[in-house]
């Protein structure tokens, strides 16, 4: 379970504070698929990284089925996130240099540095299984840097999952400026894992269509606060949501 509780995010500024997030609360049950939308520079993000334990909230308390990520040890933190979240960031951040079923196979090298005991094979098996799983096995000797958007998302896809146990799955903008062909690709990939094996998402995304056909609950966000909450068709009548979008 993942567990929220006034969490709020402060940057110093020779202004004086800067909010980008204000009380925060909500609550991700296992198996559940959430996502959070709204404007622009509302703090959707800057929130997905500490639920990512990228960055630790400046008040409240974030803890993943009990544990609170930022009371452990630098490197007691940095097995925390290889063990326990996935994180399909908007900008890839794979590594160009190296070929596609190198960038998945990160987190098991990761946790072998660390003394997890599985064998070469078990875990090249793995990596070439989720390749297979998002449709680019025919691709793993290709270069991080020769792949589309789109492509390179799938790539973050298939790392993410090798992470064991999963405990959830951070995604920004999964579906931003990818072809319709690779977004059902993504798609497919999400509602397969999330109904078939029973893995959290939280997506951050402004794509209505696809959060139509994946989320059972959605949440709003406007400068820094969660203004609305609960399925789609609940908050696009909301007229604290309408206001976010369209302004007064």
């Amino acid at each position: 379970m993942l567990n929220v509780s006034a969490v709020s995010k402060q940057y110093p500024t020779p202004r004086g504070p800067l909010t980008v997030l204000s009380d925060v609360n909500f609550v991700l049950s296992p198996g559940d698929a959430a996502a959070i939308t709204g404007p622009s520079g509302s703090g959707k993000s800057s929130l997905l990284y500490m639920l990512g334990a990228l960055e630790p909230p400046s008040h409240g308390s974030i803890t993943l089925d009990g544990q609170n990520p930022f009371d452990l040890t630098a490197s007691a933190l940095a097995d925390f996130r290889n063990t326990s979240i996935g994180f399909v960031f908007q900008d890839h951040c794979l590594l160009p240099q190296c070929t596609v079923l190198e960038n998945v196979l990160v987190p098991a090298q990761a946790a072998r540095d660390r003394g997890a005991r599985r064998s070469s094979a078990a875990v090249l098996e793995r990596a070439r299984g989720l390749l297979d799983f998002v449709t680019l096995d025919g691709m793993r000797h290709a270069l991080a840097k020769e792949l589309s958007g789109g492509q390179s998302m799938l790539v973050q896809i298939a790392r993410a999952l090798m992470v064991d146990p999963l405990h959830v799955i951070l995604m920004d903008e999964p579906f931003a400026g990818v072809h319709p062909a690779i977004r059902e690709i993504i798609l497919e990939s999400i509602l397969r894992m999330n109904r078939e094996e029973g893995i959290t998402f939280l997506i951050v995304s402004h794509e209505m269509a696809e959060l139509r056909r994946l989320c059972q609950l959605v949440s709003v966000m406007d400068e820094g606060r969660l203004i609305a909450e609960g399925t789609l068709d609940d908050v696009a009548n909301d007229p604290h949501v309408l206001e976010a979008y369209l302004g007064p």
